[in-house]
């Protein structure tokens, strides 16, 4: 009998598997609406994605890949141990991230073009992007899998390129979550202190904005101590010293009366979270800087005795702090883009969702009904678009790739560190958020016919 009730209980699980995702939730979850559901699973894909890529950068791992055709070969399939003192496993270990990370970003750019145009639930496509997780996750198996014995030729190199486009644009991404964030936590602040009478909202407010700008100028001051020199590092100088300067003019702007008469909700919150990114930005662009010495994070060069000349090389830097904190925002951003909507009709306009609506009547008993399980809130529409989602996605992985080998490139010497291209890209994307921020600021002056509210 118990053996008949275990049956029945692993069937009722793999039907769920196949289904929709309402049977995905235990009894004990609130109910939840199925665009969140889905969004959340699938962010679990990717999530899983860069777990194993974590995995495959771990040494133990790397023994075991040795087995496959690309290992410790060149385009010229002539063995790198041959050719010099390279870290051979290491360089595995970054040829094994490339691989898993374009398994992701090719699953997610699949469903980003399957899903155009799906305008609500009675799409029969609908069903593929709510349901059939456990096919969906074979998919992705399978197309790890087959990435794993794509010859390296100039795969690598190639896909280096799309991972720094791919980076570049998430960077810009992560901003504006940023700050439309740091907009609905002032209004929520501000709110609460008008309803409240409380002086303690705006007191927070003030310490929060306060300690993002002491932060911002604590890090600006170790970039000049640790990142430039007297007479040489003049590119750190340059860098620091230009976004400094452009941070307090947005900082300036940012309250201006003109612009706090054109957006109430508007002050030195917002201006404090994206100073602090733009740092954050710049310290991760001077860690990438292939100088030893304007750069403090570059291990020193190694001589390698076993060889006649000794020639000098580089160890492989594996986690370094921009990069660790890179993958903390990294995670809580790709959280933000698959938990909620944004309180702004503009963000939402770009990032492709909707305000969340007040529930009606039908989905208020739906809710009763379907208790521990989710509901379907997109009948009549979309509350997101799944195509731009699941392109966010692709971004999000190429970013985590970049992260996770620190910008390496395969096209470059074998030295294992980054080269200027990534401290290009970054500086420029760090320039572009704050163009971006700062025309968020001045639109409605310049365009008073357009609500911007």
């Amino acid at each position: 009998m118990g053996a008949c009730l275990g049956a029945c209980s692993l069937l009722s699980c793999a039907s769920c598997l196949c289904g929709s995702a309402p049977c995905i939730l235990c009894s004990c979850c609130p109910s939840s609406r199925n665009s969140t559901v889905s969004r959340l699973l699938f962010t679990g894909f990717l999530f899983l994605g860069v777990l194993v890529s974590i995995i495959m950068l771990s040494p133990g791992v790397e023994s075991q890949l040795y087995k496959l055709p690309w290992v410790c070969e060149d385009g010229a399939q002539t063995p790198l141990v041959l050719q010099g003192p390279l870290d051979c496993g290491s360089l595995l270990g970054f040829r094994a991230v490339y691989r898993m990370c374009f398994a992701t970003a090719a699953f997610f750019f699949l469903f980003a073009l399957l899903m155009v145009c799906v305008r609500s639930s009675r799409d029969p496509r609908a069903a593929i992007q709510n349901g059939f997780w456990f096919f969906k996750f074979l998919v992705l198996v399978g197309i790890a899998v087959g990435a794993f014995y794509i010859p390296d030729g100039s795969f690598s190199k190639i896909w280096f390129y799309f991972g720094v486009v791919g980076s570049f644009l998430f960077i810009l991404i992560q901003l504006i979550l940023l700050v439309d964030f740091a907009h609905s936590w002032n209004q929520r602040w501000l709110g609460k202190a008008e309803e409240c009478d409380s002086r303690g909202w705006y007191a927070g407010l003030f310490f929060f904005t306060f300690l993002f700008y002491a932060l911002s100028v604590a890090a600006i001051a170790l970039m000049f101590i640790y990142y430039t020199k007297p007479g040489t590092c003049h590119e750190g100088k340059i860098f620091v010293s230009l976004n400094l300067t452009f941070c307090v003019c947005a900082s300036i702007i940012a309250v201006l009366p003109k612009v706090q008469e054109a957006q109430p909700n508007s002050g030195l919150l917002q201006a404090s979270v994206v100073t602090l990114y733009t740092t954050f930005v710049t310290w991760s662009a001077l860690s990438n800087v292939p100088d030893q010495k304007c750069n403090p994070h570059l291990p020193a060069p190694q001589s390698n005795n076993s060889l006649p000349e000794g020639p000098a090389y580089y160890e492989t830097q594996w986690w370094d702090a921009p990069s660790i904190v890179g993958l903390v925002i990294f995670t809580l951003c790709t959280l933000f883009i698959g938990l909620r909507s944004s309180d702004h009709r503009q963000v939402n306009s770009l990032m492709q969702t909707e305000e969340c609506p007040e529930a009606t009547q039908q989905q208020q008993q739906q809710v009763v009904a379907c208790k521990g399980q989710a509901f379907d809130n997109e009948q009549d529409g979309v509350t997101y678009s799944y195509s731009f989602f699941h392109f966010c996605l692709v971004l999000a992985s190429l970013h985590v790739m970049m992260t996770l080998t620190n910008w390496y490139s395969p096209s470059e010497t074998r030295k294992m560190i980054s080269t200027w291209t990534a401290v290009w890209v970054k500086i420029c994307a760090s320039w572009a958020g704050l163009c971006l921020y700062l025309w968020t600021l001045v639109a409605p002056l310049l365009l008073p016919n357009r609500d911007f509210s």
